[in-house]
């Protein structure tokens, strides 16, 4: 074992989250704690990870090496959020003021606000614009204790924009600490040009979009959205089938503002998640479960688009679905870059326990993306990314309001210490 170039110690209670992946029904209320736990690491990599009485002297800190004193408290994993749309200009404050006042989601869409708004914005800004605006947001984020964050492009709409898109999506992330993942989302709208014959806009995606995208390497992902009024089941269907010929794995927005069968979509297809999903079927949790696909759940999206009702999420645990949380963050309908509030919001409204929430929203969501081999838990070999609490309490992350997170750790280094951000 290497000399540890971060130890940290004295943590009052340790959540490794070390078990099965993906977690499924009664192992998600599993957490692997370790009281009275250590984690060493070296070069950005965990080499050691429980109890503090156990640390081998091999792993000793090495002259230099950063030591923090958890003080007692809590520490966990830090956080995955496997959904987000964070390449976009301009704002949408005004829809927001809209629905405030009563106005839904389809009405603001259909007075040409929503995703058509950001695309207006976005086209007009250049990749440099671009990247400093999702590196300020994953900032944000991280703060809040994630350290791997799924990106999607999506507020393009044609291909020069995209690929702008994903390009600065791929910049942001080379200049940050958080882990990006990205994903290729130009089936997000059907963009105003092509209202009128929307057969050539997916002739556009698959003919053109997404070969260029996987020629350059620029997603990991593909995502749809699978919605009435959006993209149909066919649709999505032939442009999701001619991402994964391409060699990109698959996402699906499903079954947010009605049932359409996208749940079914993407067992059908061994989609890696389904996310969304407020009206999915039974039909659609067996399939999932016996795909198996994650469902990511977003209640913060659904909060802030005021709807009437959430996902599922015990029945989706009850039916062995892999649930993973995320927060959404786009300008404007997931107004809030923050995992602890997503925990939060899915344990008081949708009826998770905090053991659950935890679970998916580090080792699922980890494996939703296809990276728990590198995050989402506290093991050996692992990316030393963790995020360590004020208090011995694991509840105070749901605590919304309250600053509950004292240190953030990404590959082995301090990165966030008592709210502000480390040089």
């Amino acid at each position: 074992m290497r000399p540890a170039d971060l130890v940290v110690r004295n943590i009052g209670r340790l959540a490794t989250m070390a078990g099965p992946v993906p977690r499924t029904g009664a192992a998600l209320r599993e957490p692997g704690f370790v009281d009275s736990a250590a984690v060493a690491a070296h070069r950005g990599r965990i080499v050691y990870a429980g109890p503090e009485a156990g640390l081998p002297a091999a792993a000793a800190a090495e002259a230099g090496a950063t030591v923090v004193d958890a003080g007692g408290a809590c520490a966990v994993p830090g956080f995955v959020d496997a959904h987000t749309h964070l390449a976009f200009a301009g704002d949408r404050d005004e829809e927001i003021r809209r629905r405030l006042a009563g106005a839904s989601y389809r009405e603001i869409a259909a007075a040409g606000g929503g995703i058509v708004r950001s695309v207006e914005a976005t086209r007009k800004a250049s990749r440099g614009e671009l990247a400093a605006a999702i590196r300020a947001r994953l900032d944000e984020m991280l703060l809040q204790g994630t350290t791997t964050a799924e990106v999607k492009s999506g507020y393009g709409l044609d291909t020069a924009a995209e690929l702008r898109s994903l390009e600065a999506i791929r910049d942001a992330g080379a200049a940050h600490p958080v882990t990006v993942v990205p994903t290729f989302l130009g089936a997000h709208e059907v963009p105003l040009e092509h209202r009128g014959e929307r057969h050539r806009y997916v002739r556009l995606l698959v003919d053109e979009m997404i070969p260029e995208v996987a020629r350059r390497g620029l997603a990991a992902f593909a995502d749809v959205f699978c919605e009435q009024g959006v993209f149909s089941v066919a649709e999505s269907r032939t442009i999701l089938a001619a991402a994964h010929d391409r060699g990109l794995k698959l996402r699906i927005h499903a079954d947010e503002l009605a049932w359409t069968g996208g749940a079914e979509l993407a067992a059908e297809l061994r989609a890696r998640s389904a996310d969304h999903l407020v009206h999915v079927s039974e039909a659609g949790m067996k399939g999932l479960a016996a795909a198996p696909c994650a469902a990511t759940l977003l209640p913060a999206a659904s909060f802030y688009l005021r709807l009437p009702r959430l996902a599922p999420a015990r029945a989706l645990v009850e039916a062995g679905v892999p649930v993973a949380l995320a927060t959404d963050a786009n300008p404007g309908g997931g107004l809030s870059p923050s995992m602890p509030f997503a925990m939060a919001l899915s344990c008081f409204a949708m009826g998770l326990s905090l053991e659950e929430a935890l679970a998916a929203s580090t080792v699922n969501a980890a494996w939703s993306l296809d990276v728990h081999d590198e995050a989402g838990t506290l093991e050996t070999g692992k990316r030393a990314d963790l995020v360590v609490l004020r208090s011995p309490r694991l509840l105070d992350l749901v605590r919304v309001g309250v600053a509950a997170i004292r240190v953030v750790i990404k590959d082995g280094r301090v990165v966030v210490r008592d709210g502000r951000m480390m040089p």
